[in-house]
């Protein structure tokens, strides 16, 4: 015999009970917080929509122009190589600066007592200032016999190379730098996923006779995909939107060999003085990146659940 077991529904709050019981009160006590939210983080969007529709040199009046901006930009000669440059950058960091992280956080969990020293070491980079860690870099890749990378070379009698005025070395070598600079960081990151591994599962993989590297590839990796396709995700998005790199090694040289297009559209901005070019390109790169996230998650759903 079956047995059915109803559940009362619950009454509807009237709202003169909402309002005896302080339901007002909250409101607005959460409404400055949440207009200082919408309006500095909105807001700018906003702005920027509305900005990539007008003529705008932030001095004079604005002009509505409609879809000129954008007719401008995509018919602008320097558009496809940034676009083929940011893509060829966020390849390169994703096919040789994307594991780098994740072989320091597992190398650094497996290491049981002085596992603490390496993740300070990985980390060093992450608090550098930017601006310091390229002049760093510079250094390195003096084209002169005395830059760090040359003398190396020279001790086996290769080179010199002008690694950042050679526009096929140029953007390699400023994927050498992003790396070295963001890896600790995200290490930090897999470190933590890798914390919630259970033991039980390298103890039984030990049991079965496996080695390290089989426990890498049968039990982390498999235990934290979630964050790793997560990161992935996260990285793709990044390097589509890289600047500070390629502006202060090179500035988008050799031959335009490194300008991407966040350099084009700080051209645009503050060599141009076109403001409304910048938001339109900007507005549209916000697009793509939105498009290549849906598609990403439909794509990697399976994968992080199964």
């Amino acid at each position: 015999m079956a047995l059915s077991i109803r559940t009362a529904a619950r009454p509807r709050r009237s709202p003169v009970s909402w309002f005896r019981s302080g339901g007002l009160s909250s409101v607005l006590f959460a409404l400055p917080l949440v207009l200082v939210f919408l309006y500095f983080s909105w807001g700018p969007i906003v702005r920027g929509l509305v900005l990539s529709f007008q003529k705008n040199n932030l001095v004079t009046a604005p002009e509505w122009v409609g879809t000129a901006n954008f007719s401008y930009v995509l018919t602008d000669p320097q558009l496809p190589q940034a676009a083929a440059n940011t893509l060829y950058f966020a390849l390169l960091a994703l096919v040789f600066g994307f594991p780098v992280p994740l072989f320091l956080a597992v190398f650094i969990s497996e290491l049981r007592t002085t596992g603490w020293l390496y993740n300070v070491i990985s980390y060093l980079p992450a608090v550098v200032p930017p601006v310091a860690a390229i002049l760093l870099w510079k250094f390195f890749y003096d084209p002169s016999g005395t830059g760090v990378f040359n003398a190396i070379l020279g001790w086996v009698g290769l080179g010199p190379y002008a690694w950042l005025n050679s526009p096929s070395l140029a953007m390699p070598a400023i994927v050498l730098e992003a790396t070295w600079a963001g890896a600790g960081a995200t290490s930090i990151i897999y470190l933590a996923a890798l914390t919630g591994v259970r033991t039980e599962l390298y103890e039984a993989a030990e049991l079965d006779g496996a080695g390290i590297w089989r426990r890498v590839w049968h039990v982390t990796l498999p235990q934290i995909r979630g964050i790793i396709l997560i990161m992935m995700l996260l990285q793709l998005i990044g390097t589509f939107q890289v600047f500070t790199e390629p502006f202060l090694f090179t500035g988008g040289g050799p031959d335009n060999a490194t300008t991407t297009i966040l350099l084009l559209i700080y051209r645009y901005a503050f060599i141009n003085g076109d403001f409304g070019a910048a938001t339109a390109l900007s507005v549209l790169l916000a697009g793509v990146l939105c498009v290549l996230s849906v598609v990403y998650h439909f794509l990697t759903r399976r994968w992080s659940t199964t």
